[in-house]
């Protein structure tokens, strides 16, 4: 077996022949001309592929983020071709598969990036160059993907990655453990207790909309800074400084360490995180802090199960070229810092170039952004022409129509180490 090859298991049913989509009417918002083809591949993963008229020959092969609970839904394909409609206005066919397993499931959602772009270089075309885009969650899958099926992809671009490796979801417990150190209400006393680590019990009843509920209450996150109460605004600041978040960026974390970490100990037989040794720092009375948040330790098995499903090595052949808000509240930019040295000591530090934006945004960047990533990246594919954050910066704003845009790149920006942002182990 070729040392890139992946392992049989993993590729096991990739090669199966598969059913021809079916051409059905552009979602709304499409660019006119667009052939939309929908299908359900032989595992059960809905799909969508989109073709301009003309087609520059490139695919833009998409892996979205979440990871979303709940049954998937075909809808969310739709979803994300509108969202990413500038790649069909820029020439280029786009595909995406609905990974068809909820939750975190990384390997499997490989296996149907995998699959979905085989459907399409059998039933539309092979393309001229394949560029596997992930966005949010959807880079680390794409991460394993350039790691386990190297042959597939001529470059890389992932936007807003979550590419922090294990660090950047033992946050999740640091934030379950100070906040229920300083509101004492998730859960609350009168309810049943059970580790944070763990996200949630499998059949407790609470709803998102209660727990954003019970975060206001505790925090006042819905009402003007004036008007929360002085108890409120002082655990808001503790959460904020300790954990150098920001106040409206709260909210969306504590869901995510309580559902989305209840998905991820349930697939993984175990909670994957602790924190009994983190030493936290940046509150009033810091040693009040450690001696009174609650403290776990992570199942060593479980977070050998997390790191195979979803870390990478940074050992990618092809060209990476990625881009981050610089005050993302939802995947902090440090985690660049870590793609980085990953490369660098995988001897694939020639191969990452990384630009960011002077945005808070983390979904999407906005449409001007996009073109001049895409132009750098099959330049830099097709001619050896490695792009510079420089260049990148000059090209959106030739684009770009008067006055400035909103969001600009920062061509001269690097980011901090991860361990700066997050409490290490």
């Amino acid at each position: 077996m070729h040392k890139d090859s992946p392992s049989p298991s993993l590729s096991s049913g990739i090669g199966a022949t598969e059913a021809a989509p079916v051409e059905v009417a552009a979602p709304a918002g499409l660019p006119d001309g667009v052939r939309c083809l929908r299908g359900c591949d032989s595992h059960g993963a809905h799909y969508l592929l989109a073709v301009p008229e003309p087609w520059s020959g490139v695919l833009v092969m998409h892996a979205h983020g979440g990871p979303p609970l709940g049954e998937p839904q075909a809808t969310r394909a739709d979803e994300d071709v509108q969202r990413w409609a500038v790649m069909l206005r820029q020439g280029h066919a786009w595909a995406g598969s609905v990974f068809r397993e909820s939750g975190f499931a990384v390997l499997s959602a490989v296996q149907d990036t995998e699959r979905v772009r085989r459907i399409f270089t059998q039933h539309v075309a092979p393309p001229r160059r394949t560029v596997l885009h992930g966005q949010s969650w959807g880079a680390m899958v794409a991460a394993k993907a350039a790691e386990l099926f190297p042959q597939s992809w001529d470059g890389l671009l992932l936007s807003s990655g979550a590419v922090g490796g294990l660090l950047a979801y033992d946050f999740r417990l640091d934030l379950r453990a100070i906040y229920q150190y300083l509101c004492n209400n998730h859960p609350r006393p009168d309810e049943p207790a059970y580790p944070l680590s763990i996200g949630l019990p499998r059949k407790d009843p609470l709803t998102k909309a209660q727990l954003a509920a019970r975060v206001n209450e505790a925090l006042g996150v819905r009402l003007p800074a004036a008007q929360r109460s002085a108890v409120q605004a002082r655990r808001l600041r503790t959460l904020v400084d300790v954990l150098k978040l920001t106040e409206h960026g709260v909210a969306d974390q504590l869901r995510w360490a309580t559902f989305t970490l209840r998905d991820v100990v349930e697939k993984h037989g175990g909670s994957p995180i602790g924190n009994e040794n983190v030493r936290y720092i940046g509150s009033d009375d810091d040693d009040a802090l450690n001696a009174g948040v609650p403290r776990y330790r992570a199942d060593p098995v479980a977070r050998a199960r997390f790191s195979a499903e979803s870390d990478y090595v940074g050992r990618f052949p092809m060209p990476v070229l990625t881009v981050h808000g610089i005050h993302d509240p939802t995947c902090f930019v440090e985690v660049h810092d870590t793609l980085r040295c990953r490369m660098r000591d995988a001897g694939c530090g020639d191969h990452l170039v990384q630009t960011f934006v002077d945005s808070d945004q983390h979904s999407y960047l906005g449409d001007a952004i996009y073109p001049p990533l895409i132009e750098a990246l099959l330049d830099w594919i097709d001619n050896g022409a490695r792009p510079t954050p420089q260049g990148i910066a000059q090209r959106s704003r030739a684009l770009q129509p008067s006055p400035a845009p909103v969001h600009d790149f920062v061509p001269d920006f690097v980011p901090r180490a991860l361990a700066t942002r997050i409490h290490p182990r």
